[in-house]
């Protein structure tokens, strides 16, 4: 087995999240790139969005290996970069979304042990009928800037919502 953060963060929060009982929308990986003699990886995750189905976002991230975890100390901690593209990758059906500028949360896992998240927000253009979905670090102090987008068309979908479509 492999140790990454992820894993470390997952078996460390597991009995919190239990008790809690966290929703997380699961993500499958699809692709993985090794970038070094390291073992630094660049990871790629398929995630479907829960409230709109026929829409598939494809995350890649760095993931740092444990040759380099060594060399540099910082044990539980992996870049905050991403990048994000999404698809209709099937017929759209639109359930009930936010609708307001902030959006929502689609997808969110941990970067570090503690401070850092990698999420995913989805944010409805309502006069462009366009899904924007962004990836972005979240931490508890020093946000990043690193940011990645992708749009989804809706008009060009013939997309059904499950709730009567919003006028623009």
């Amino acid at each position: 087995m492999r140790f990454n953060s992820r894993s470390l963060a997952a078996a460390a929060l597991a009995p919190a999240l239990v008790l809690a009982g966290a929703f997380h929308v699961s993500a499958e990986q699809v692709g993985e790139v090794g970038v070094d003699w390291l073992g630094n990886d660049i990871l790629i995750e398929a995630i479907s969005d829960p409230k709109v189905s026929g829409v598939t976002c494809h995350v890649a991230y760095f993931e740092r290996g444990i040759i380099d975890r060594l060399q540099k100390g910082n044990w539980f901690e992996d870049p905050s970069n991403s990048s994000i593209a999404c698809r209709q990758t099937g017929p759209v059906t639109v359930g009930e979304i936010s609708m307001s500028e902030a959006g929502e949360e689609v997808f969110r896992e941990g970067r570090s042990l503690i401070w850092k998240d990698l999420l995913v927000k989805r944010i409805y253009d309502k006069g462009n009928d366009t899904l924007i979905y962004l990836a972005h670090s979240r931490q508890v102090q020093d946000g990043s800037a690193k940011m990645s987008i992708s749009v989804v068309p809706l008009w060009s979908a013939n997309a059904t919502w499950t709730n009567g479509k919003p006028q623009p």
